[in-house]
């Protein structure tokens, strides 16, 4: 492995490396970045904290101090905690250009970001949905000068589950130039390979570690079988003895909603644990703020976020995606350290577990708990979750989601009316879709069992038969 000058950077982009602590580059910028300083399309797959946000950070500095305008560069995430952390790296890296970057995401003001972006920022940093939002409403603003699009984390942009960016995205599309270098990053690249080739035309440059779509070494992965009405005991339990042993780790709870993250937050605190909550449904400055000033944080996340001091990972419900988890554990053992990902599992969640061994290669191991332990709190844990989800209710909490969600929905230029009809009818349908393949089932079930019967009235018909036989 060579040093960061022999990749191809210049001496001045060489020194701000240096000065961050990064004097070798890591595979994954060893083998894209001089693809992409000769002007190729590239497609890289590295699990987080391999260094792959330098990886296209680096060549995109290069490019834009040789010819510095306007956009230049388009950046395309899923979260906005990824947004602000790959703005900061641009910001840090490029401070000798005095690089201006835009950072677009939801939950703060549309109006001062359009502002910033009818200034021309040299990099624009964004969450698909609210960039869609910025060009369907205003025309401040163009990219169709931009040199390089971007985009990380490129298997969550692209799937169609939960999150389904693909209408945002043909909008974003529709404003770019074709002729453009288009850099696409991921920790799980191979379930999405088919469709980022389609997008990236310019006969792209591939590279990907055949360990990266894995979960790393240094990580000790383990589950807890448990009811799910003993859940929240055991996480309470956990954290307890943690904290107890090492006073100076951070952990990171994920859960699977808004309104749960919310309730275990509310929850945590009542049990005096220094809590921070991170959703869809809270400001983003306020998280910010929250981050640069404390000191030991619990951290219970709906979506992913990268911070390199984390002791340990808790799944509070097992992830329904092998790449999920992979996201999820990869937010400890960093950067060769050791850490701990620990998953409650029900009894329902089993199949998931396998699923997600099988794309890993690890068999999970499992966490041994003092039940005796877990039982004495049992009682006063689930009365604290019964108060909290009281005084949850009683601000509002699910109004207010509602509410947001019909403010996208007309800033998107839909009715919330109707597209609430629309997904009622898409349920209905669902629903006797479900039924049919149920009494289909059924059928096959009824069929296989007339056989069975029949094939057991044979048998001892055959049996008679011999039986009478013998006797004569």
């Amino acid at each position: 492995m060579g040093d960061l000058s022999s990749l191809g950077l210049s001496d001045w982009l060489v020194k701000q490396c240096k000065q961050l602590g990064i004097n070798k580059p890591t595979p994954v910028q060893e083998n894209c970045m001089p693809a992409i300083l000769e002007g190729r399309d590239c497609m890289g797959c590295a699990k987080t904290g391999s260094g792959k946000t330098a990886a296209f950070v680096l060549p995109v500095l290069q490019k834009l101090s040789e010819d510095p305008y306007g956009i230049f560069c388009l950046v395309l995430t899923p979260t906005r905690e990824l947004a602000y952390q790959i703005a900061e790296q641009f910001r840090v890296l490029g401070k000798p250009l005095g690089l201006r970057d835009c950072i677009i995401v939801g939950g703060m003001d549309m109006v001062a970001q359009a502002l910033e972006l009818s200034n021309q920022p040299h990099v624009v940093v964004a969450t698909p949905g609210r960039l869609a939002d910025h060009i369907r409403s205003s025309n401040t603003f163009s990219m169709s000068r931009i040199k390089f699009l971007i985009l990380d984390e490129a298997d969550r942009l692209l799937e169609q589950g939960c999150t389904d960016f693909t209408k945002d995205l043909e909008v974003i599309m529709g404003i770019l130039p074709a002729k453009r270098q288009t850099l696409l990053f991921s920790a799980t690249l191979t379930d999405t390979l088919q469709e980022l080739k389609n997008i990236a035309m310019n006969k792209p440059f591939f590279w990907e570690s055949k360990s990266e779509t894995r979960t790393v070494e240094e990580l000790d992965q383990r589950y807890i079988l448990t009811p799910e009405k003993v859940k929240d005991a055991y996480l309470i339990h956990l954290i307890q003895t943690f904290t107890d042993e090492h006073d100076d780790w951070s952990i990171i709870i994920f859960t699977n909603t808004c309104k749960n993250c919310q309730i275990l937050t509310m929850m945590l605190r009542e049990f005096n644990f220094p809590t921070i909550s991170l959703h869809s449904m809270m400001k983003q400055v306020r998280l910010v703020n929250d981050v640069s000033s404390t000191v030991f944080l619990l951290f219970l996340c709906q979506r992913g976020l990268d911070i390199p001091t984390v002791q340990v990972v808790i799944n509070h419900n097992t992830p329904g995606l092998p790449k999920i988890y992979i996201h999820r554990v990869g937010r400890t053992a960093r950067a060769g350290r050791n850490g701990v990902s620990i998953t409650l599992v029900t009894q329902y969640d089993i199949h998931l577990v396998h699923s997600i061994e099988e794309q890993i290669q690890t068999k999970l191991k499992e966490y041994p708990v003092q039940e005796k332990e877990v039982h004495k709190i049992l009682t006063q844990v689930n009365v604290t979750r019964r108060q909290c989800e009281i005084k949850l209710e009683s601000t509002d909490f699910d109004e207010k989601k509602e509410i947001n969600k019909r403010k996208q929905l007309i800033l998107e230029g839909k009715d919330p009316d109707l597209e609430a009809k629309r997904r009622a009818e898409l349920e209905k349908i669902k629903s006797q879709k479900k039924l049919f393949k149920q009494k289909i089932q059924e059928n096959i079930e009824r069929q296989k069992h007339r056989q069975l019967k029949k094939k057991l009235m044979k048998r001892k018909q055959m049996k008679k038969k011999k039986a009478a036989q013998t006797t004569v």
